[in-house]
């Protein structure tokens, strides 16, 4: 009634190969080819460390990694990447490569990208390459823009923030002093000699 048929078994190409290609399934001098290291694994995705609304924290937070302020820090921040939440306060110098502001800093703040959200209180000078700044934003200071080899050199927003780009002031030349005529000197500029005896 039923016949049992076995599976056949894949057919191998039956195409020669001719001797001046080169096999793939060899390598070099006849040795079998490598196998192909295996693809790497996506590393999972760096989430921020998070200080939560109901947090105080007092005294300097310093890393390379990403920061989520919800709650008050009292004192400076030098971080990769840095949000102010809504909730957030910060009374000291901030210093991140980015950094988005949607809270309340007092304090210098610094980085390659500054962004001030329309919830943002920002009472300080501001020492940026990008500065963005949304309607409702409240901001009182200076806004200092550097160039990229002078941000590095120097960690700018921690020390009183210099104009970047103006160049050093040059001492104004000074007139040369005119001879005045004998004449019309006054009598007390007026040096007599007299011979010592």
């Amino acid at each position: 009634m039923f016949n049992k048929t076995k599976p056949t078994p894949p057919q191998q190409n039956t195409v020669p190969i001719p001797d001046d290609l080169p096999d793939l399934n060899q390598g070099r001098n006849g040795a079998p080819a490598a196998t192909a290291a295996p693809a790497p694994r996506p590393q999972p995705q760096k989430t921020a460390s998070l200080l939560s609304s109901d947090l105080t924290f007092e005294g300097n937070i310093s890393g390379a990694g990403d920061l989520h302020i919800d709650g008050a820090v009292r004192g400076d921040v030098r971080v990769g990447r840095l949000t102010v939440g809504e909730t957030g306060n910060v009374e000291g110098s901030v210093l991140a490569d980015y950094v988005e502001v949607r809270g309340r800093v007092v304090g210098a703040v610094g980085g390659k990208q500054v962004k001030l959200m329309g919830t943002a209180y920002v009472d300080g000078d501001i020492t940026h390459e990008q500065l963005s700044i949304d309607v409702g934003a409240y901001f009182q200071g200076r806004c200092l823009q550097g160039r990229k080899a002078e941000t590095q050199s120097a960690p700018v927003g921690f020390s009183a923030p210099q104009h970047v780009n103006a160049p050093a002031p040059q001492p104004a030349p000074q007139p040369a002093p005119m001879a005045q005529p004998a004449a019309q000197a006054d009598s007390a500029q007026l040096i007599s000699l007299k011979p010592g005896g």
